[in-house]
């Protein structure tokens, strides 16, 4: 739930699409070699069909085509007014077969790097927050009027974040439900290309497309709208996902994760638990950070670099002082404590939770659940205990095959399933 709708708030970037080759911001060779992949893949297609395919203009396609029909690549097999169908001639397979072993990549036409850094920065979001909007942001969380005053002006700035605190408080919840502050949408495109390699960057499991696929109106079809992105990535971080993914079989790169964040979120779930070390992590990015620019690597050696425009969340319930030195931890500007729910906010998560799985309770539910918690648990309350304990009781009554009643005897059972036992000294 977004506090303002997305699709009526495209953020302060609309290209315009590309008529001409002059106005195309990537080199003549680089459609031509899109054209004859595209075209080897498909046996025969038409201007049309391809700058569909390509999310290029008629005239532009047009341009190149006869460009390398002057050159007997293409040999044409109809006409529909001044719309050509062709196919490759013997000589255009033999060129086209040369071009896939090099790249493989046939779809949308990539983007310039320069293009892509001028939408970056005038996409950075401009974030007006105040403690109502942010209220109705994480309106579906209990969370406190302190921790809303900690967490907001921190929002505000947009400079990386921490989340820490024992477990099962809630720090993932609240990071993922973060980039509802945002009211507005931006436009990512396909791909980049640079150095005439191609970088994926758009990628359907992690940015939500917010036009049902029909592009960005009247502007250029290489980018695609969408919600400012959240990627939440956890244990399985490598240090190799921060860096360009080269494809051996398709020659083709992909993006790292924090470029796919930019003008969004990333964040870091259970830091100092992932494959790469917190100290590998932190000297990746401690420049980054700083700068807020990054440098990326092509197979070859050649640098460059890109905006690193994100908001980095680091959610942990280990202590800070123990991931990072003082240097890091200094750019890490809002450094916020989740802290362990007060009883009053443990009932208010258990009632809101049977009122929305519409479950009956005994009267006093609530209470006798927290002491079971107290008792069996940490000594602490944690927001996960109500709903991992009423799920329990939901498989349990599924399985004794009886309606959902929260009395006190199944939190009791349910209970005794959730916490661990000490053991004593085990028999050989």
């Amino acid at each position: 739930m977004n506090i303002a709708d997305p699709e009526k708030n495209l953020a302060g970037f609309t290209p315009k699409a590309p008529h001409t080759l002059q106005e195309l911001d990537i080199p003549k060779s680089v459609v031509a070699d899109l054209m004859l992949r595209r075209l080897y893949m498909e046996g025969k297609s038409d201007i049309d069909s391809l700058g569909r395919s390509l999310r290029l203009s008629f005239r532009v396609v047009h341009s190149v085509f006869q460009s390398l029909r002057e050159q007997q690549v293409f040999e044409v097999t109809g006409m529909s007014g001044n719309n050509y169908s062709f196919c490759l001639t013997s000589a255009g397979r033999e060129l086209a077969e040369r071009r896939l072993k090099v790249s493989q990549y046939c779809g949308p036409a990539p983007v310039s790097l320069q293009s892509y850094t001028a939408a970056v920065n005038a996409q950075i979001p401009k974030v007006d927050l105040t403690h109502d909007l942010l209220r109705k942001a994480l309106s579906d969380l209990v969370v406190t009027e302190e921790f809303l005053d900690q967490i907001g002006p921190a929002l505000i700035s947009q400079s990386s974040l921490f989340l820490y605190g024992p477990t099962g408080n809630g720090k993932t919840s609240i990071a993922v439900r973060l980039q509802r502050i945002y009211g507005d949408s931006i436009l990512i495109p396909y791909a980049v290309e640079f150095d005439g390699q191609i970088i994926v960057l758009y990628d359907p499991a992690v940015h939500r497309m917010v036009d049902n696929g029909n592009g960005n109106g009247n502007g250029d079809p290489r980018w695609v709208t969408c919600e400012r992105p959240c990627i939440v990535v956890g244990g399985e971080l490598d240090i190799s996902m921060l860096e360009l993914q080269l494809d051996a079989n398709s020659g083709v790169y992909a993006a790292p994760v924090q470029m796919k964040a930019n003008n969004g979120i990333l964040v870091i779930d259970d830091f100092g638990r992932q494959i790469v070390s917190p100290r590998n992590l932190l000297n990746r990015w401690i420049v980054p950070m700083d700068r807020r620019v990054d440098y990326l690597t092509l197979s070859y050696g050649v640098k460059f670099q890109v905006p690193f425009a994100l908001m980095v969340v680091f959610a942990t319930n280990l202590d800070p002082r123990d991931l990072a030195d003082e240097a890091f931890l200094r750019r890490i500007r809002n450094k916020v404590y989740v802290e362990p729910c007060e009883p009053h906010v443990f009932d208010d998560i258990f009632d809101r939770l049977v009122s929305e799985k519409k479950l009956k309770s005994e009267p006093g539910s609530a209470e006798h659940l927290r002491t079971l918690c107290v008792q069996a648990g940490s000594g602490e309350l944690r927001a996960c205990y109500p709903i991992d304990i009423l799920d329990i009781i939901v498989s349990i009554s599924a399985y004794e095959q009886r309606p959902v009643e929260i009395t006190r005897a199944d939190l009791e059972r349910a209970a005794s399933m959730y916490f661990t036992r000490k053991l004593g000294p085990l028999a050989n």
